[in-house]
């Protein structure tokens, strides 16, 4: 047996170990996902996962504003809750209003500071998605109560939370939806360099990790180089030719082989990442200054004006934000996270237009958790449910998917304090996206573990 093979197997058995009990699914799912053909592709396109850390407040995003729904929003947080005056600007029109269970046609408007996002919806290339969260299957309220279905683990704990909506699976998870789409179109989508797959522009997140794509990551003004290779080690380039050497030759030990040959990726990958950059043309669309969201979604920008040179046909970005877990300050301090976002994800939308590859690129939210409606004190806690946003040229935006929730305290969308009982999963905001990437329905079901818990008419649910 060949090392490489121990070396293999070996990581699939400690997979395998990992991913036992109520994950065991998933591994058996993997395992048959990697005998499937790859995933082909002859065009581009890309996601953009923004994910924001700490828990966004749903309720102070996305604000009721139709008269019922907007009332009992106030009475549940008025020292938190916007002034219905001050939201009419962001207004969000459609033909379309969703209603909820009680038959009230609900009205949304954005916070004020996500106003940069408005033109985008009102384009018709931006969605929002109404209620989401983690969910093992589809789950009422007596359900949940009675404890009598699966549910996700650990609910309203962060470190799990982020786990279940990046990978669906609890903190420890070894891949997430993200890296196992890039399983799929790493040697099928005709990639010069299948390095350039799967790209965290904000360090590393279980949501890129796939059980044979590694994730690649890149700082915001490119790759990271070695510094002793980049420049002469101690003036001399005896030195660094030594050091490289010494740091990608092979080794009798998996361990230190799997250790070269990652090297060796990453200093290979500079120089390509490098050339590809200095050749992309200039973005001229400005991004906020002294955002370091704006400086991440700027880089995956000249990636995908890069992606030819690169030879990617299929690409998956990752970029975060945190200060989310808002249980104090929430008045202070989340306009400002959400002004972060918007002209963050504007300018990034108007830089695909600028790059003329608007309709290929599909950038998506996604958090924790959304947060409680009753208020704590000047902040609010750990909720479930959330509302999410998508825009892109593809997006077929102007309007609400999901269900809109019922704004009542102890309603029937509510499990305690305002927290909202998901009525759509993240497994059908991935599919979504997946298809939309060209993942085949087989290789989606055997991607996102809990997908078959859905009908397959309800899988996707057509934002794109």
């Amino acid at each position: 047996m060949t090392t490489n093979t121990s070396r293999r197997a070996f990581l699939q058995r400690a997979s395998m170990l990992a991913m036992s009990g109520v994950a065991a699914p998933l591994a058996v799912n993997l395992a048959a996902m990697a005998e499937a053909a790859a995933a082909n592709a002859s065009d581009y396109k890309a996601i953009v996962c923004v994910f924001l850390y700490g828990g966004n407040d749903y309720a102070n995003t996305l604000v009721p504003y139709d008269a019922a729904s907007y009332n009992a929003y106030y009475a549940l947080r008025s020292k938190l809750a916007y002034q219905q005056s001050a939201l009419t600007g962001t207004l969000l029109n459609t033909a379309a209003p969703p209603v909820d269970v009680n038959g009230v046609a609900h009205q949304y408007a954005l916070a004020p500071e996500l106003a940069p996002l408005l033109p985008i919806f009102n384009a018709g290339k931006m969605g929002v998605l109404l209620n989401v969260g983690t969910l093992v299957q589809p789950t009422t309220k007596q359900q949940y109560l009675a404890r009598s279905v699966p549910l996700p683990s650990k609910l309203f704990s962060h470190n799990d939370q982020q786990s279940e909506w990046q990978s669906s699976m609890p903190e420890g998870a070894t891949s997430g939806w993200g890296g196992r789409m890039g399983d799929l179109f790493e040697s099928g989508n005709g990639n010069g360099n299948a390095t350039f797959t799967c790209i965290n522009v904000s360090g590393n997140a279980v949501f890129l990790s796939g059980k044979q794509a590694v994730q690649y990551q890149v700082s915001t003004k490119g790759s990271v180089p070695f510094s002793g290779l980049q420049s002469p080690l101690f003036g001399s380039a005896s030195c660094s030719s030594a050091l490289q050497t010494l740091l990608t030759q092979p080794h009798g030990h998996p361990m230190q082989s799997d250790y070269a040959r990652v090297t060796q990726r990453a200093i290979s990958a500079n120089d390509v990442l490098t050339s590809a950059l200095a050749g992309a043309p200039a973005i001229n669309t400005p991004f906020p200054a002294n955002s370091n969201l704006g400086d991440q979604l700027k880089m995956v920008a000249r990636m995908i004006s890069s992606a030819s040179a690169l030879g990617a046909k299929r690409q998956v970005f990752f970029v975060s934000m945190g200060g989310f877990d808002t249980h104090d300050g929430l008045v202070s301090v989340h306009p400002g996270l959400l002004k972060g976002v918007a002209d963050a994800m504007a300018a990034f939308y108007q830089s695909t237009v600028e790059l003329g590859v608007a309709n290929q690129v599909t950038a998506f939210t996604a958090s924790d958790f959304g947060r409680t409606l009753s208020g704590n004190n000047d902040g609010s806690d750990h909720g479930w449910g959330s509302m999410h946003f998508m825009l892109g040229g593809a997006v077929k935006g102007g309007r609400y998917y999901g269900k809109a929730p019922v704004v009542a305290s102890d309603g029937p969308d509510d499990v305690g304090q305002g927290r909202l009982l998901p009525t759509t999963s993240i497994e059908q905001y991935a599919a979504t996206l997946g298809s939309w990437l060209g993942v085949s329905n087989t290789d989606l079901l055997a991607m996102l573990p809990n997908l078959t818990n859905y009908n397959a008419s309800a899988r996707n649910l057509g934002f794109v």
